[in-house]
C-alpha cells in the first residue's frame, strides 16, 4: 500500500480496478482548510492522463507491472509475435498494443513487453536502434552535416528526418524515445 502523501513520479498504483502511473504531483498545503495532493496519472493501458486530488491519508494498493526482455518474430493478420527468450514462448499482441514500438522494431530485436497481472500493455524498443536507410534523395558532393536535412524512410517504414550527406543503404542509429537521427553507423 502507498499513501496519497508518498507519491512520486513512475510510481504505479491500482485505483477501481484500472492501473496507473504518476506522472507528475505536487502538494498543497493550502492558507485555509487541509492539506491535498495534487496529481497527475495516466492510465498505463489507454494512455489516458488524468489530473485529481488526493487526501495524503488516502491508501491506494501498488501495481507491481512486470518487465520482460522478449524477441520479436514475425506479425501476421494484425497479430505481432514475440517469443520468450527462456520459455520460447510465442505470446501474440494486437497490433493497438505495439503500433508505436514497431516504428523501429525489426524481425529478432530484443524488445521490452510491460504487462500486469500476466496481461501485456506495451512494448517497448530499445532506446536506440540500428535502422538502414531505404529510401532518401541522393546525397550531394560537398553536403555538411550542418546544412539541412531531408526526409528518409527507414526499412521498418517509418519516416525520419536525416541530413543531406545520408544515403540510401546507409545504417543510422536512432532515438527510439525522441524517434530522431543520432549518427551514422559505418
Amino acid at each position: 500500500m502507498v499513501s496519497a502523501g508518498d507519491f512520486r513520479k513512475g510510481v504505479t498504483i491500482e485505483i477501481d480496478g484500472k492501473v496507473y502511473v504518476i506522472v507528475d504531483f505536487q502538494h498543497v498545503k493550502p492558507g485555509k482548510g487541509a492539506a491535498f495532493v495534487r496529481a497527475k496519472i495516466k492510465n498505463i493501458v489507454t494512455g489516458q492522463v488524468l489530473e485529481q486530488t488526493f487526501n495524503p491519508s488516502d491508501k491506494y494498493e501498488n501495481a507491481h507491472i512486470e518487465r520482460k526482455e522478449m524477441q520479436y518474430s514475425y506479425n501476421d493478420d494484425g497479430l505481432y509475435y514475440f517469443m520468450d527468450m527462456e520459455t520460447y514462448e510465442m505470446i501474440p499482441l494486437n497490433y493497438e498494443i505495439v503500433a508505436e514500438a514497431m516504428k523501429f522494431v525489426k524481425e529478432e530485436m530484443m524488445v521490452s513487453v510491460q504487462s500486469y497481472k500476466g496481461v501485456a500493455f506495451s512494448v517497448e524498443p530499445p532506446n536506440f536502434v540500428e535502422l538502414e536507410v531505404t529510401e532518401t534523395e541522393p546525397g550531394i558532393q560537398g553536403d555538411t552535416s550542418k546544412a539541412g536535412n531531408k526526409p528518409a524512410k527507414l526499412e521498418t517504414g517509418f519516416n525520419i528526418n536525416v541530413p543531406l550527406f545520408i544515403n540510401m543503404g546507409d545504417k543510422i542509429r536512432v532515438d527510439t524515445r525522441t524517434g530522431t537521427y543520432m549518427e551514422r553507423v559505418k
